[in-house]
């Protein structure tokens, strides 16, 4: 469309000539049709055409979502708050009466889910959430879960309670995990990270040991009790809530929707990312086995790829793609898409499509490569279409839509 400056005044024909305030609206006018263009864009993906609409921006470093059943949805972000979108516009006033999650590094306010059975009576009416606590030099991951009440100008979480608190925590500013899936059985499986401490030490080691939560995935009843199967209930001195060991940094779980397997995705070192079915009393390796090599140095990692006795990955990354984020779409509008597992990627800043053919990955794409920015969550959303979280100070919830 041409725009000409007369427009917006008769009696002058060049920008001196314009009023202040005619000026001012032509450059509001540029900005609103400018911002319009660019909240959504097009692209061509190798089964859809494919618009990405930007429903909402302006969150700091957005972590998890969640879709309440009246239409609303919540939003984490990593500086310690949860908010709330309502008819795509994010409400003013952040949720309060949570406990306080710390900023530190990687860590602060983390996933949120909703209680499986939320909606069908106020009973199960429970939000879960996890997030860094802690004092300074003693940090780690725990998991909440509390009721949301209050008017629309503010929202409160009441009946909070704290499920879960790792055990022993660090001063690292890295590696605390973390995602929270439902199983099919109605228990809760949390993800954590090895918290990243100085191998030099052996504290990489930590991931192995029974009697620590780093490096662990860890399984809870819905109001936070250890179920009485767990692997580990009468080992001696182990943690009773662990449900797999080995694991590095998981940032990524989602339950598989025809077998109710609990798959999920970790950060490898410098390269060896990994998918990995979480099944427990199994043991996933870290430190000691893995496909990946030490930061600057390249060199190599505890004994190799494999060892007898722990879990090879069921698919890795070499290089490293930083995932973060992971759902299997279930929807109707993408009908191409259709049981492929979807992966947030950081470093290549892209959303990796997998296709399966049982467990096996047989396939994979990897769109929207520095287009959208950090994917650090992918969720299937209730409409069918998918949504994402972008990391950035400037973080946005972005929609995917087939273009038909």
């Amino acid at each position: 469309m041409n725009i000409s400056f007369s427009h917006f005044s008769r009696s002058a024909p060049n920008v001196t000539g314009i009023s202040s305030m005619w000026f001012m609206l032509f450059i509001l006018y540029i900005m609103l049709t400018s911002t319009a263009s660019d909240a959504q864009k097009i692209f061509d993906t190798e089964l859809h055409k494919v618009r990405a609409v930007s429903l909402v921006a302006g969150l700091a470093n957005p972590w998890g979502l969640a879709f309440l059943p009246d239409g609303r949805m919540l939003v984490t972000e990593r500086v310690g708050r949860m908010r709330i979108i309502e008819n795509g516009k994010l409400l003013p006033a952040a949720i309060s009466g949570l406990p306080l999650a710390v900023e530190h590094g990687q860590g602060g306010m983390l996933d949120v889910v909703l209680h499986p059975k939320y909606g069908q009576s106020t009973e199960f009416n429970w939000i879960y959430w996890s997030y860094n606590a802690g004092t300074p030099g003693s940090y780690g991951t725990e998991v909440a879960r509390g009721k949301l009440n209050g008017p629309r100008d503010a929202p409160a979480m009441t009946d909070v309670q704290v499920l879960f608190k790792m055990m022993p925590k660090s001063e690292k500013s890295f590696h605390f995990g973390s995602r929270i899936v439902f199983d099919r059985q109605g228990f809760m499986i949390v993800t954590l990270g090895d918290r990243g401490d100085d191998p030099a030490k052996g504290y990489q080691e930590r991931a192995q040991k029974l009697n620590d939560h780093a490096g662990k995935s860890i399984r809870l009843t819905d109001d936070g009790k250890v179920p009485p199967d767990n692997p580990y209930v009468k080992t001696p001195n182990a943690r009773p809530e662990i449900w797999t060991l080995g694991n590095r940094n998981m940032q990524g779980a989602a339950m598989h929707p025809l077998t109710g397997k609990i798959w999920s995705h970790e950060h490898g070192p410098q390269g060896g990312d990994e998918i990995n079915i979480l099944t427990g009393g199994t043991n996933y390796g870290w430190p000691v086995i893995t496909y990946g090599v030490n930061y600057g140095s390249g060199t190599k990692i505890g004994e190799g790829a494999t060892k007898e006795g722990m879990a090879p990955p069921l698919y890795i990354w070499v290089p490293s793609i930083a995932p973060s984020g992971m759902a299997f779409y279930t929807g109707a509008n993408f009908p191409r898409w259709k049981g492929n597992l979807f992966v947030g990627a950081l470093v290549k800043q892209s959303l990796v499509r997998l296709t399966l053919d049982g467990e096996k990955v047989v396939k994979e794409e990897r769109m929207f490569e520095n287009k959208l920015g950090r994917i650090r969550d992918v969720r299937d959303g209730p409409d069918g279409n998918l949504y994402l979280l972008t990391d950035s100070a400037d973080g946005e919830i972005i929609r995917l839509e087939v273009v038909k």
